[in-house]
């Protein structure tokens, strides 16, 4: 009983970015399910309902950013959550990789997280509670080929969010980060040149030198969403600062 009460989200106001499919969605969705007051952030939605409120953003652009937190956030009204799960994935080889590409992935990846912290950051701290989760990636702890673009910016994004949270810890607002590997959502489809792509990211790939999945099966998003859900929750009110990786074992914890 403890514990269900602790992962109610009633009355309390969350923003998800990413909102729109895969993670974010799921995330959304959960906290929804749990009371929560959410308002998803994406730049598009294509279907009618979605169960939450939703508000079409691109996070990479900063006057945007500072435009819609004048919309949805009155004058003193505060922010319980905030969950950065928007990302994009380019992949390519460093020397083939197009400038536009790498600039998109740090302009998505980091400098979207950066803009919206920047605008509500000051909110966090006059209320003195709150908790901010962030989904990195398990691609910031070992090397993967093709991706400079993705790990060089999720890397910065973890790092980013471990030192806001050390600036916020004083004001009761926690930090923290959730690493998944792959998970099934269409950003990963996308990286399947077929049908036996699944099975061989389960395996590994030893001529990319990528480690198979221990678990032997692919993250479905909720699996990741609950993760982002204890973190935000009660449950973790003494978790600041950490990242938590959910990736089937696939790092071999590294």
């Amino acid at each position: 009983m403890q514990m269900t009460q602790q992962m109610d989200f009633h009355g309390r106001r969350i923003w998800v970015t990413g909102a729109g499919q895969g993670i974010g969605r799921a995330v959304a969705e959960g906290f929804a399910r749990l009371g929560g007051e959410v308002v998803g952030l994406d730049r598009a939605f294509p279907e009618c309902d979605y169960g939450y409120r939703t508000h079409v953003l691109d996070v990479g652009d900063a006057a945007a950013v500072r435009q819609a937190c004048a919309e949805l956030l009155a004058p003193g009204q505060g922010i319980d959550v905030f969950a950065s799960v928007a990302g994009i994935l380019r992949l390519g080889a460093i020397e083939e990789l197009s400038l536009a590409d790498w600039d998109d992935s740090l302009r998505v990846n980091v400098s979207g997280p950066f803009y919206l912290l920047r605008e509500l950051l000051p909110r966090f701290r006059a209320q003195g509670h709150g908790a901010v989760v962030a989904v990195s990636s398990n691609a910031t702890r070992v090397p993967r080929m093709q991706m400079a673009a993705y790990a060089a910016s999720k890397a910065a994004l973890t790092s980013l969010i471990r030192t806001a949270g050390l600036e916020l810890a004083s004001y009761g607002v926690r930090c923290n980060l959730v690493s998944p590997g792959s998970t099934d959502t269409a950003m990963q489809r996308g990286m399947w040149a077929d049908d036996s792509g699944r099975a061989r990211t389960i395996a590994g790939l030893p001529e990319q030198f990528k480690l198979g999945i221990p678990l032997q099966k692919i993250a479905t998003p909720e699996e990741v969403a609950n993760t982002v859900l204890f973190l935000a929750s009660d449950l973790a009110s003494h978790i600041t600062l950490q990242d938590i990786v959910v990736d089937g074992g696939a790092t071999l914890a590294a």
